[in-house]
């Protein structure tokens, strides 16, 4: 419709206005962005036939070779212009039904990782947080604004140690934390156990990812690391796991 209105308008503007021809090769770009290669040839097709007719009408004689030069330098232009910009569309539609697979595929992971009890934590290059599932959160009562922040790894290691998260005493923290920085700096996947205040164990084990980041796994051992526990002090560790605190009250008492 373009080509056909600027045709239109040559014709009835004669030699008031310059060639309409660099007018003609943007459109058939603009129709191969838009719609594809089928439009822009054909708008190619119609800017040449239309471009003849209009040498033909305002013109008595044949057509000149100089003439025929230029429909030849139109036809190669917009014929061009069309596979290009055709070929062009193409791809950017090829990449962004790519990039939406991908994005699903990722919201189905992400979904998937927020219904297991094993915390889970992505890390870039640089460890800043790009993913905390809601076990992780729940375990280190991370708030969802601090844990969508991508907050770097050193920050949610604080955030732990500010909580009281960690069952260790104070003296120890710094030196515990500052051990599991550097196993995330060098990517060492050696298992260790957590213990937290809630009485929960966590087996930590940090995985190296190709793109130089890291994948952090916090599975649930409690059961299987208590079993170990020195019978003498069963009813101490059962107490820290009671959420109400009245056991490990009575632990205490029974101590004194």
């Amino acid at each position: 419709m373009l080509t056909a209105a600027t045709l239109l308008l040559a014709i009835l503007f004669d030699r008031a206005i310059p060639s309409p021809a660099p007018l003609l090769v943007c459109i058939v770009a603009l129709a191969g962005a838009l719609s594809g290669f089928a439009s822009a040839i054909t708008s190619a097709a119609l800017a040449v036939t239309g471009t003849v007719l209009l040498l033909f009408f305002h013109r008595a004689m044949p057509l000149a070779t100089a003439d025929l030069a230029q429909l030849g330098l139109l036809a190669v232009t917009t014929a061009g212009t069309a596979a290009i910009s055709g070929l062009m569309r193409e791809r950017l539609l090829g990449t962004f039904a790519a990039e939406r697979q991908s994005h699903a595929t990722a919201a189905r992971l992400s979904a998937a990782l927020d219904q297991v009890d094993i915390g889970i934590v992505l890390l870039d290059a640089e460890t800043r947080a790009e993913f905390i599932n809601c076990a992780f959160r729940d375990y280190f009562a991370v708030p969802d604004d601090i844990a969508d922040g991508k907050p770097p790894f050193v920050a949610l290691m604080y955030h732990g140690r500010d909580t009281g998260a960690f069952e260790l005493p104070e003296d120890e923290l710094a030196t515990f934390i500052a051990q599991r920085m550097e196993m995330v700096r060098i990517g060492d996947a050696t298992p260790i156990n957590i213990a937290l205040r809630s009485g929960e164990v966590l087996r930590f084990v940090c995985a190296a990812l190709p793109d130089g980041g890291r994948m952090l796994s916090y599975t649930p051992v409690t059961d299987l690391v208590r079993h170990t526990d020195a019978p003498s002090r069963a009813d101490y560790y059962r107490s820290l796991r009671d959420p109400t605190g009245r056991r490990l009250i009575r632990h205490l008492r029974a101590a004194e």
